[in-house]
């Protein structure tokens, strides 16, 4: 049998967006999500998780969006003291400084009550050369799955295939079953996902805001829960890859 994850990236990021996830769990497709521990909304989103047991949360290292949870790396930020952006962050950041970061990102995800399930990154960081190996250290450390990065390494990244194409102003109810579609002819299959709500902060910090309300919408269709149930595909999390690790498997 296919099993798949659908994940919501973002958890944490602000209320409307914890809210926007929670619903395409509960109505929809969503599966999984994964939490920004050093956003505004991380506690409110932790709340919600311990509410809602089915779904499983992990964690969004961040490294280009807000400011960090330490106060002493600073080849990290910029004279605004948040975080460059993309494009600088690789060249600016000193790998000690993120090893000290990512681990503190990691400690306040488990001090917020919550058990994380796997890692992955905003703007993908943990696919960067130079801050790979950190994640995996990380990962090895916490007997944690990380999302693909390309590696070969099936134990630590357990899916096969991550998609990235459920993204952008294009998207609607029929692309995105022909997006599925396309995805068959994986047993593992992981598609990434930014349902949401609007609120100020979220329409004032990303440029990615109305989009995520039509992801909701779709997220949540009859049609694409129907999908699934036709082609027989399990909808899972990453929890049971985390119990592998932990037990030692590799399967």
């Amino acid at each position: 049998m296919r099993k798949w994850v659908v994940n919501a990236d973002d958890f944490g990021y602000s209320k409307a967006v914890n809210y926007g996830i929670l619903d395409a769990h509960k109505y929809g497709i969503v599966t999984s999500a994964t939490l920004m521990a050093n956003m505004p909304g991380a506690f409110h989103a932790a709340q919600l998780a311990k509410e809602c047991k089915e779904l499983g949360v992990g964690i969004h290292l961040v490294l280009t969006c807000g400011s960090p949870v330490r106060d002493d790396v600073p080849s990290l930020v910029n004279s605004e003291g948040t975080f460059h952006n993309l494009s600088d962050i690789e060249k600016h950041a000193s790998l000690e400084d993120v090893k000290k970061e990512l681990t503190s990102q990691i400690e306040l995800f488990y001090s917020l009550g919550l058990t994380p399930t796997h890692l992955d990154s905003h703007h993908h960081i943990h696919t960067m050369k130079s801050f790979y190996p950190i994640v995996k250290e990380l990962a090895e450390k916490y007997q944690l799955p990380i999302r693909s990065a390309g590696n070969a390494d099936r134990k630590l990244h357990p899916i096969e295939y991550m998609c990235a194409d459920f993204y952008g102003s294009h998207l609607t109810v029929e692309n995105t079953l022909t997006l599925f579609e396309s995805l068959l002819d994986f047993e593992t299959v992981e598609i990434m996902s930014h349902p949401a709500f609007i609120d100020n902060a979220l329409s004032a910090g990303s440029s990615y805001s109305k989009e995520r309300l039509n992801e909701l919408d779709i997220l949540t269709d009859p049609s694409i829960a129907s999908f699934f149930e036709e082609k027989n595909i399990q909808l899972i999390n990453y929890k049971d890859f985390a119990n592998q690790i932990k037990s030692g498997r590799n399967e």
